[in-house]
């Protein structure tokens, strides 16, 4: 028995070893931070998550920002991610260098089984599907006169459903999201669809909510904790809402696919097709041309070419009603410049005040205000080490807010956008798709789609609060979802035709 005890240490052998093992990982803890990014020091579990401010995390990474620095490190959970903050560093790190290339793919994204496609993919599939989508999209009418036609169309149309209400208050969320959706469907699909069409209506519907709860507390919570919380029902109805949207796209998939003719494609769907028979019929059947990237980058485009979009321009609008003696000069200058007749897109060089306008409710309304990505290897940069699988945040709305960027960077002035002849000039720290390689891919169907939505409505109603709201009351907060929209409100829209 005394030889048994005598193979164990003491208790004061075993507090000695214990106490030298502690100082060690202090030690080299507090080395391996210092070449690290500086940042708030991370209690055990839960991390700094106490600092943030659920409703607007953003605005609590960039008053971070300004105590330690524009790359500091922060822990979601256990979870130690960098953070880039301004704009002149958010933009030397998504161009600069490959460093940050890859996507980080939250457990949430995993569930809904969207790691194919081209928003949450990395290497090979996300260059080939990328590439795909930039060149169909363009082969499509991003950027030529055939995508402004179908725009001009669609701008009818909601201006006809604006028309039914009368002048009475309403929410424009649900027009304007059909309206933006059925541009995405044109170049997508190659038709559009109607706004009481049942199944559409569904989609869109889905889509918008799924957009919420994306960046809803409960499912960060998830993806922070995701062994722990994986009961959650808000985690369950996201996931079963993206597969019931997905089972309808299929469907519509399969209607293309019966009616195919690889010779005259109609959309971008049918494109994928016929280059998905091409390589099969050539023996390559390992190719990134399969249903799943097929269906993932449908989502894909139709999430980036909607939720942003349709945001910035209800922003807007909201904007106007606020504002209406700048919603006067808009209208002014559309009076001198365009009259009765349709705006064009080769108007916008003469409507410097519209123009400026319109990208400064782009700066304002800030609707995507983070990109996360990850360290794609070991990185030194801005003389800190990153090791590779960092995640990486970059903080997009501290360059349209950068006060050393913006004169008055929280006041909503077209002012930013003018020179002192009063024409039109570009801003660098203007930054509201991102910058590098994982730049939005529809930017410059984007950029039409605002100037030629915004300018039709203005020309053809004056946007008002609702009776017994004044404008100073009118409420500017946004909830936070995976892209930051209005809260719920509505206006009137007086005809002026």
């Amino acid at each position: 028995m005394e030889n048994f005890f005598l193979q164990f240490p003491s208790t004061t052998s075993l507090l000695v070893t214990v106490g030298i093992l502690l100082v060690f990982y202090v030690f080299f803890s507090g080395f391996n931070q210092r070449k690290g990014p500086p940042g708030p020091w991370p209690l055990p579990l839960i991390g700094n998550l106490l600092q943030l401010d659920p409703k607007s995390p953003h605005t609590t990474f960039y008053q971070l920002s300004k105590k330690y620095g524009p790359v500091f490190s922060f822990h979601i959970g256990p979870q130690k991610m960098v953070v880039f903050a301004g704009h002149k560093m958010v933009k030397h790190a998504l161009v600069s260098t490959d460093a940050f290339s890859e996507k980080e793919v939250p457990p949430i994204i995993k569930d809904m089984k969207l790691t194919h496609g081209v928003g949450f993919t990395n290497g090979d599939t996300w260059k080939e599907m990328r590439q795909f989508a930039l060149t169909n999209m363009k082969d499509f009418g991003m950027g030529k006169t055939i995508i402004e036609e179908k725009i001009l169309e669609e701008s009818q149309q909601l201006i006809e459903v604006f028309m039914e209400e009368n002048g009475k208050a309403f929410d424009t969320a649900r027009p304007i999201n059909y309206a933006i959706s059925n541009i995405v469907s044109s170049i997508v699909f190659g038709n559009r669809f109607e706004y009481d069409d049942p199944v559409f209506v569904s989609m869109v519907g889905r889509a918008a909510k799924n957009t919420h709860l994306m960046g809803s507390a409960l499912i960060q919570l998830y993806n922070i904790f995701p062994r722990l919380f994986g009961w959650l029902q808000a985690r369950k109805q996201l996931v079963e809402s993206t597969f019931v949207n997905r089972r309808h796209i299929k469907q519509l998939v399969k209607g293309l696919q019966e009616t195919l003719n690889p010779q005259m494609c109609r959309g971008v769907v049918d494109s994928f097709l016929a280059r998905k028979m091409q390589l099969e019929e050539s023996g390559n059947l390992n190719s990134h041309y399969n249903e799943d990237n097929l269906l993932v980058t449908v989502v894909n485009l139709f999430a980036a070419g909607t939720d942003t979009t349709s945001a910035t321009l209800r922003y807007g609008l909201l904007l106007m009603a606020k504002y209406p003696k700048i919603q006067d000069k808009v209208q002014d200058e559309m009076n001198r410049v365009v009259g009765s007749r349709q705006v064009r897109v080769e108007d916008r060089k003469k409507l410097p005040y519209t123009d400026a306008v319109i990208h400064e409710i782009q700066r304002v309304a800030n609707a995507v205000p983070t990109t996360l990505h990850r360290t794609a290897e070991d990185t030194i940069f801005q003389g800190y080490f990153i090791k590779k699988g960092t995640p990486a945040l970059f903080l997009l709305s501290s360059a349209l807010f950068d006060e050393d960027e913006w004169e008055t960077p929280h006041v909503f002035n077209p002012g930013h956008f003018l020179n002192k002849e009063g024409k039109f000039r570009k801003r660098d720290a203007l930054l509201p798709f991102s910058a590098g390689a994982r730049t939005c891919a529809g930017e410059s169907l984007a950029r039409m789609e605002l100037f030629l939505f915004f300018a039709s409505l203005l020309q053809h109603f004056r946007f008002v609060p609702p009776p017994g709201v004044k404008e100073e009351d009118l409420d500017l907060t946004q909830i936070v979802g995976f892209t930051l929209t209005p809260t719920p409100h509505e206006l009137c829209a007086i005809s002026r035709v």
